[in-house]
């Protein structure tokens, strides 16, 4: 029977290799060049931490000691592979010389999850299998959560991530950040990727938290990153904005006990101001380097500059965030976007015709298990008044979310919308 010792270990190492697997996944990539090796690594370095954590307690780094275990069992691998030499010479330095990645700076790490992303991200991949292997390795994800993020059954993305690793490996393709049209070509998957990597963070598909802030965090850094890369591409500079808006909200979308506050009921003075000037710095960098018709991810940066700008949720700018999405809905036909859309059309005609819309939605298959389109029903019927449908509806959408604190406060407004 384990000590309540062993016990807060085990729970601290979970923690722990949670939010540094991409990092160590990322360290050892470096050094065995393949990321399916390099995640079979990073699992024997739990496996070391499973051993000696509960007897040795928990190190004062651990990150960096889950990274430094796992890349000692690379260089081991290394070793014992009858090509040793020639991987010497592809790395062009003796691995003894590769110092350990260092936690503590975070452009080593930056430049390491960039790398991963970019390899990732290859297009010897097909779209479906860059997104499911980026985002479980760059971005810690588990299969569970990247097919509730897709909305795909979760087998699906296993046997995605299981024939990426190998494809990546026959086909022997480089760890680094290309240049050149190679970079283009896997331009659409990183920002797609990272987009999702962030939206993980900042709304939990399923867990006791609502938020996972590392994983914005990470988002964030890459974002900033690429930005700085490539400083021509506006889509680029356009996430970057997108996320440090978003990011902005963050310490108001929760309650002291943890519980979601929504968008109309946050405290607007807790929004982050320093974060708001750079998504409208990056806006504009966006604006400037733009030659065309502006791209998804300027579209959803605008749409949220609108929200950033209202000091109270009554002073929204509703009638051109609607414009925007009815813009997004053209340029990337989703029913997710129309969904959205919904919401900012029952802010500036009313929740009829926003109920509308809702309804034509209900026969698509992606939202089949989406519990936001409940959610947002509910919101609607509540507004006409229409209060034992409303509560179903948030019911309904109670049993879909897998988010525990998402699920509670669903429970909360189908309670308040009575009997």
């Amino acid at each position: 029977m384990e000590t309540p010792r062993a016990i807060d270990t085990r729970s601290t190492l979970e923690t722990v290799f949670r939010l540094e697997f991409p990092r160590v996944v990322a360290a050892v990539t470096r050094v065995v060049r393949d990321v399916g090796i390099a995640e079979e690594l990073a699992q024997d370095a739990l496996v070391a931490a499973l051993e000696k954590w509960p007897r040795d307690g928990v190190p004062d780094r651990p990150g960096a000691w889950l990274t430094a275990a796992a890349r000692h069992r690379a260089v081991d691998l290394v070793r014992r592979r009858e090509n040793y030499a020639r991987k010497l010479r592809e790395i062009g330095r003796n691995l003894e010389d590769v110092p350990p990645p260092e936690p503590a700076d975070p452009d080593a790490i930056d430049d390491d999850l960039l790398r991963l992303v970019f390899t990732t991200c290859h297009p010897v991949l097909s779209p479906q299998a860059r997104t499911a292997l980026t985002l479980r390795l760059a971005g810690g994800l588990t299969t569970a959560e990247i097919a509730r993020a897709y909305l795909v059954p979760e087998a699906t993305v296993a046997q995605r991530v299981v024939r990426a690793k190998r494809t990546l490996a026959a086909r022997n393709v480089a760890f680094e950040v290309p240049y050149g049209p190679d970079r283009e070509a896997r331009l659409g998957s990183v920002l797609d990727v990272i987009y999702l990597i962030f939206n993980e963070g900042y709304a939990a598909t399923a867990g006791d938290d609502w938020l996972r802030p590392a994983l914005c965090e990470d988002a964030l850094r890459l974002a900033r990153q690429l930005a700085a890369l490539m400083p021509k591409e506006p889509e680029v500079h356009a996430l970057a904005s997108l996320l440090e808006f978003q990011a902005s909200r963050t310490s108001a979308r929760t309650a002291p006990d943890g519980t979601p506050v929504l968008l109309r009921d946050q405290n607007r003075r807790r929004w982050n101001r320093m974060l708001i000037a750079r998504g409208i710095t990056a806006l504009d960098r966006a604006g400037a380097t733009a030659t065309g018709a502006p791209g998804p991810y300027a579209l959803q940066a605008a749409i949220a500059a609108c929200h950033a700008h209202a000091f109270r949720y009554e002073d929204t700018d509703w009638r051109s965030i609607a414009t925007l999405y009815r813009l997004l809905a053209a340029r990337s036909p989703s029913p997710v976007v129309e969904l959205n859309r919904a919401v900012a059309v029952s802010m500036t005609e009313g929740p009829g015709p926003a109920l509308e819309i809702v309804d034509g939605l209900a026969g698509e298959p992606a939202l089949r298990a989406y519990h936001l389109l409940p959610s947002v029903r509910g919101d609607l019927l509540l507004r006409l008044d229409r209060r034992a449908e409303a509560r179903a509806e948030f019911e309904r959408a109670a049993a879909l979310t897998r988010n525990e604190a998402e699920r509670e406060m669903l429970r909360r407004r189908a309670a308040e919308a009575g009997p």
